[in-house]
């Protein structure tokens, strides 16, 4: 993906608030109409938060159950973003490994 066209993404979706909010007011930085896939995807509303939450996999499903039902877990926010992006860049040159990006 181009830079510009990341950076214009990342604005928007900042504008529409994703990746902001606490407990029920969270909304997740990805949802499940956002990404192409072959796999399987989970929409479950959580017990803790009272929302929806948007699992892109089994085990991310899996997961998010492990933690809703824990006495210990107060919130839960799925698809966090990692954000400055400029950061992230800087640590996967630094471990050696690929940035992900998207193909188009």
């Amino acid at each position: 993906m181009a830079k510009r066209k990341r950076i214009q993404n990342i604005e928007a979706r900042l504008k529409e608030g994703r990746g902001t909010g606490i407990g029920e007011d969270y909304i997740p930085w990805i949802k499940i109409q956002d990404v192409a896939s072959k796999g399987r995807a989970t929409r479950v509303k959580g017990i803790k938060t009272n929302r929806q939450h948007e699992l892109l996999s089994d085990m991310e499903r899996d997961y998010f159950y492990l933690l809703d039902f824990s006495d210990d877990i107060v919130d839960i926010r799925e698809q966090y973003p990692l954000l400055p992006i400029e950061d992230t860049m800087d640590i996967a040159l630094e471990l050696g490994v690929k940035h992900p990006s998207d193909p188009q």
